[in-house]
């Protein structure tokens, strides 16, 4: 069976959120420290202690929007210890990731300086599981109130007098899990209590997000829709593709092609999972006014051998940049009520689009498709009718291809493009119907495109090889009289095709 691709270019389905392009930044191992914070007396080049590298990495993804403290670290996290001159700021330890000291020294002040850096909005996450009310609405308060109050006089005398702009504010964190292990009815009544008390200050408008399920938990989202629905501007969901079992995930690196095919059919539950969350949501709200926020998503493997077990430091295959283009196309086709998703994590942890070294840096797979893919944020979604060969292993079958389309402001179509399969190129016909000149329109249309594609499944980049695995031009294109596109796919591989 052929892979055929028809895009009705004169039907659009709605925008796609360009914060469906976000991530995640815990202070978690070396995500913070080492990984974006070195200080500013390290000899790594840094400006005001971010140091520049990762720094650059970044905004060649125009990151749209970024998570931050936690993750579990968000509901032990005390923010007024994180403010003030760094050397008298309160030492902890971090209990969840690792045991070791957090100093405090990336607090509130770095997180918003780095977001101002990189021109993308702040996602902070208060605590709920073992904070107050008070110290959740201080820390509002702190950030963006413009006028006389002690936490702005505060604020002012830490060296910022103008409020900061923050337009996401999560109540909590993993409530059912690590934020407290509460049951729905209890965190719904504390959500209720709790977002009272995230005020709007001046003309700085909050998007107040509450902590949703975990993966197929659907009656917490029952719950919490019913209960606290009209209270909450967005609903959260986590899902991590773990290849085996949450004991022995798995290697990053060393992996059969067994693995391979079953990471990527986990990958793709992403959109039943959607999917079921979506259909209760719609009960109690049909105007879709609540967005879906998959605040946590990603692979997740066992340790690379020898580094601390509560790092979650992994390696970054072609295996994880199929996972992120497929997760992603997920959200675009569901993007009626999916307005973020935050991959976990940025720099170091989990499946990062960022690795470290000392003073040594690389960019990952999955960093690749971040970059590739950003000519869909805030672009119009295009209807697309998509049938795809059959990928099997062991009695197994998942679809060999995925697809989405987008018009950008300039009316550029952007098709992007997955071969799913290990070991079989795709060949892949694309029809664009629709167009005001018709078949001629088509077959006139410039077209370029990019292809992601590594020697082999396992192909990764370190810090001492850092150009395995990126992005080459796409020669395999053809295109008929009639305007037809045929594009073939090497096996495991990532591609965006320009047209216009």
């Amino acid at each position: 069976m052929t892979n055929r691709v028809v895009i009705h270019t004169d039907r659009s389905t709605g925008s796609i959120n360009r914060n469906i392009y976000g991530h995640f930044a815990e202070h978690l191992g070396r995500c913070i420290y080492e990984g974006i914070w070195v200080g500013e007396d390290s000899d790594i080049p840094n400006t005001q202690g971010i140091r520049n590298d990762v720094l650059e990495a970044l905004r060649g993804l125009q990151i749209p929007v970024l998570r931050w403290p936690g993750g579990c670290f968000a509901d032990e996290y005390h923010w007024k210890d994180g403010i003030g001159p760094r050397a008298t700021r309160k030492r902890m330890i971090n209990t969840h990731w690792g045991g070791v000291v957090e100093n405090n020294h990336f607090g509130t002040h770095e997180f918003l300086m780095l977001c101002e850096l990189l021109g993308c909005e702040p996602y902070i996450n208060g605590n709920v599981g073992s904070g107050t009310v008070q110290e959740m609405q201080e820390w509002v308060e702190y950030m963006t109130f413009d006028g006389e109050s002690p936490m702005a006089s505060e604020r002012a005398a830490n060296g910022r007098e103008e409020p900061w702009k923050v337009s996401y504010f999560g109540v909590g964190n993993e409530n059912w899990g690590c934020g407290g292990n509460m049951r729905p009815e209890y965190y719904a009544d504390l959500y209720r209590q709790f977002q009272t008390y995230v005020r709007n200050y001046g003309d700085n408008k909050i998007f107040r997000i509450a902590c949703g399920a975990n993966d197929f938990n659907y009656d917490w989202t029952e719950v919490l829709m019913r209960e606290a629905g009209r209270y909450m501007d967005g609903l959260t969901l986590h899902y991590y593709t773990v290849p085996h079992t949450w004991a022995e995930k798995g290697s990053a690196t060393d992996f059969e092609t067994s693995d391979w095919f079953l990471t990527l059919r986990k990958a793709l539950m992403m959109d039943d999972l959607v999917a079921k969350h979506k259909t209760i949501m719609d009960k109690y709200d049909p105007q879709k006014r609540i967005s879906l926020i998959v605040d946590e998503w990603g692979t997740w493997y066992d340790v690379e051998p020898g580094t601390n077990p509560g790092f979650l430091y992994q390696q970054n295959t072609m295996r994880d940049a199929l996972v992120a283009a497929a997760t992603l196309h997920i959200f675009q086709k569901h993007h009626d009520r999916v307005r973020m998703a935050n991959i976990a994590q940025t720099v170091n942890v989990l499946q990062a689009v960022v690795l470290t070294e000392g003073a040594s840096m690389t960019v990952t797979p999955t960093y690749h498709v971040f970059e590739m893919f950003k000519v869909h944020q805030d672009a119009e979604a295009l209807d697309v009718d998509h049938r795809s060969a059959t990928y099997t292993l062991d009695g197994e079958s998942i679809p060999q291809t995925s697809v989405s389309a987008t018009r950008d402001e300039a009316g550029r179509i952007h098709v992007s493009l997955c071969n799913l399969s290990h070991d079989e190129e795709a060949v892949v016909t694309i029809e664009l119907r629709g167009l005001a000149d018709g078949a001629d329109g088509a077959a006139q249309l410039p077209l370029s495109g990019r292809l992601l594609q590594g020697a082999a499944i396992h192909a990764h980049n370190t810090v001492e090889q850092p150009q395995q695995v990126q992005p080459t031009e796409l020669t395999s294109i053809s295109r008929s009289a009639d305007g037809r596109i045929q594009v073939t796919l090497p096996p495991a591989s990532v591609a965006v095709l320009q047209a216009g």
